[in-house]
């Protein structure tokens, strides 16, 4: 299966959900277009307290369908934009993604992945539970992040379900994504 977008959503407020919308725009080197996210520097409000000049690595948030489906087993009732992603894809392993990939959503907008999201208390204020959902263990013991990947917006343009995510390795040797 070729990688598609499912969903796109924003939000202007700090919130945790967003609204799941016909398209977004996402804006280079700021992110999605009226969502309480985007800007050069960071926006998330617990890292805004510790300093905000940082750069904004977080301005779209990605995260895999089939995720939304596996935990739809387990009982947790979610959908587009649930836990707050601006981008919900499927057929791409965003997890397994090196650093630095480089996503192409539809014909111009363009993503860099930047790392991956820290499960947070928020989930299980949502839905009790959510945050031990997003988390499991590797074979050797290493914590698995899986509350989706972020991104910086490359090249703008506009994003719609059903548009093809191309993706571009990045040269060289592969850096494992961290948490951002």
């Amino acid at each position: 299966m070729e990688p598609v977008v499912v969903a796109v959503a924003q939000s202007p407020l700090h919130g945790f959900s967003k609204e799941a919308v016909a398209e977004i725009r996402l804006l280079a080197g700021l992110g999605v277009a009226g969502d309480a996210h985007a800007g050069e520097r960071v926006k998330h409000r617990s890292r805004v307290a510790r300093d905000p000049t940082q750069p904004n690595l977080r301005q779209v948030h990605l995260l895999h369908a089939e995720l939304l489906e596996e935990l739809r087993g387990r009982g947790f009732d979610l959908h587009p934009g649930d836990v707050g992603e601006n981008l919900l894809t499927r057929g791409l392993d965003l997890l397994g993604l090196p650093t630095g990939t480089r996503l192409r959503l539809g014909g111009m907008a363009e993503i860099e992945v930047t790392g991956l999201r820290n499960p947070c208390a928020q989930l299980d204020r949502f839905r009790p539970g959510l945050t031990a959902a997003m988390l499991d263990r590797a074979a050797d013991g290493s914590l698995v992040r899986r509350a989706g990947v972020m991104g910086v917006v490359l090249a703008g343009g506009v994003v719609r379900p059903g548009d093809p995510i191309t993706v571009m390795l990045p040269p060289g040797a592969r850096r494992p994504l961290q948490p951002v």
